[in-house]
Order: structure tokens, then sequence, then C-alpha cells
């Protein structure tokens, strides 16, 4: 729990790489509460466990999700469960929401999970949300995910920046993985930024900083970079993909980790899109191999763990 914020009634979760961090916004007693992405289902319980301890007995009045990847709204169902909360999710979600539409979610083409939900409204670029004395307001931020918003409080100049922007870079361009066109959108996405006050960024993953204008300058490195060579991030994508399941799981056979990865569609477009002159075997063992040389695993005989 990072209490930096909590003078102005925000509470910061800095959660491992599995799960998004959660902002509480929790101003007075008589004001909302409202709850900035939940983190990804099996740490669940664990989300509500850190809700219910930082409310001291008040309840969760509202979620909402900056974007529908797995690992920011897999607890949604668990607090909504717990403190029957509202959820609002990204107006362009809400449809798929409804229909628990998985495949328009991503969330069989990623290979993961996350336990159905019912949504009570939607947020949309140009909405604020008040908490307090903090007005946020809505932004677009297209890129990592084409639904993606941002939320802005100018007076206090801090930024909830979800994937658009993290201390070094900023989320997967998922479209790219597909084929369509998602550099261009990262690019307007941290023009947009690089023209707002900011303070203090509260990223989606990883600690709060205060040098926004470094951490800019640094996403448009690795934007220029990643654009110039469309394989270079597919292949970093297929190792995200692959890291992300071992948090998960922690450990398996290679056998298990190749049968789940011929379950993944992301995996599949990727090879077929940038790599079909390897063998598909091969192109997996280079994976690991590159994985297990930087430290993100390790491979001890037949078996892949998390490190």
């Amino acid at each position: 729990m990072n209490a930096l914020f909590q003078e102005a009634g925000i509470t910061v979760f800095e959660r491992g790489w599995l799960s998004s961090n959660n902002v509480l916004l929790a101003s007075g007693p008589a004001e909302e509460t409202v709850l900035i992405d939940t983190g990804y289902a099996s740490h669940a319980e664990q989300t509500v466990a850190l809700v219910r301890h930082a409310l001291k007995g008040r309840v969760l009045d509202r979620i909402v999700n900056t974007h529908l990847h797995s690992d920011h709204c897999g607890g949604n169902q668990a607090l909504q469960q717990s403190f029957g909360c509202a959820i609002d999710v990204p107006s362009g979600e809400a449809d798929k929401v409804d229909a628990w539409d998985e495949d328009a979610l991503t969330f069989r083409a990623t290979g993961q999970q996350c336990t159905r939900f019912r949504r009570t409204g939607s947020i949309a670029v140009g909405d604020e949300l008040v908490n307090g004395l903090s007005r946020w307001r809505v932004l677009a931020a297209a890129g990592h995910d084409p639904e993606s918003i941002v939320l802005h409080e100018p007076d206090q100049q801090l930024l909830i920046s979800a994937d658009a922007l993290w201390a070094n870079g900023f989320g997967v361009v998922f479209p790219e993985l597909v084929g369509e066109p998602g550099f261009d959108d990262v690019r307007r996405t941290l023009e947009m930024l690089a023209g707002l006050r900011v303070r203090w960024v509260i990223p989606g993953h990883g600690a709060p900083f205060a040098d926004f204008e470094l951490a800019i300058a640094r996403a448009f490195q690795r934007l220029r970079s990643l654009a110039a060579d469309p394989a270079k991030h597919a292949r970093h994508a297929a190792k995200v993909l692959i890291k992300f399941h071992l948090l998960e799981v922690q450990a398996c056979s290679v056998e298990d980790l190749n049968r789940w990865l011929d379950q993944v569609p992301y995996v599949a477009i990727t090879h077929r899109m940038h790599f079909a002159g390897i063998g598909m075997q091969r192109w997996r063992a280079d994976l690991l191999s590159e994985l297990a040389s930087t430290g993100a695993l390790s491979i001890d005989g037949i078996f892949v763990r998390s490190v």
C-alpha cells in the first residue's frame, strides 16, 4: 500500500505484475468511495482484503475500470459480491461486457481469465469523476487498448495513467498483434499526455513517480524503436504473455506450457505474421531461452518456473 497521497484521500495499492495497481479514492466520510482497477482474478481475495482494510468500516461504492484487460478488472466480481458496489466500464466496452464476449474482450486471445461480472454503468471520454474536492477528467488513451482511458486531476496535477504511460514505457500495443494500427494511437496519446500539467503519475504497474517529462521522453523513444521494428514488438509481446502465465501458475512442465500456448490466439497470430519462417517449436524454445537469459524464468529439466 502506497500512502503517498493519503492526505488527498487517495490510496495506491501497488501490486505485482500479475495484478495492476489499484487506486482508492475516499475523501471524506460522506463522499463516494471509488476504486480504479481491481487486479487479476487469482488475486481477487487479496484485493478485497486490501480494500476492506483501507476503508476501515466504510463500504466500496463504485469501481471504475480504465480498460478491460484481465489484470485490471479481474477483481470486479469479488468486490461487487463483497460490497454490492457499482461498476463502470469504458463506454466502448459496455456491450461486450453485457454479452460477456470473451473474444471481443480479449480474455480468450491472451489465454487469461476474468470472472464474469455485471456492469451497472459506463464511463466515457469527457466525463468527470468527482470525489471530494478532486475533479478527475476522463481522457482517451488508445494504443495499448483501443478503449483505454486515463484520469487527470488538473488542480492537484495528478495522472492515473493505467498502461498508457509507465516510468519506462507503456503496455504492449495489442492491436498491432493482429495487424491493426496501434503505434499511431500510442503516439497521439503520448502527445496528449505531454500537454498536461502533471506532478505525479500513478501508473497501472510500478510505483508512482514524479519525473513525468522524463517518462514521456522514454515512452517516445520506446515507441520509435518498436514502430521501426514491429517484429521486435511482437516478440516482446509473446514473451509478456508467457511470463504473465507463469506468474499465474508459478511453475509447469514445458509440455503443459506448450499445450497452453496452443490455445492462445495472440501467440499463433504473432508467429504467423512475423516469424513464419521459423518453426513454431523452435520459436517457442527461443522465447523461453531469452526469458531465462534475462532472469524472468528458470528452466529445470522439463519444468519452467517463474522467477
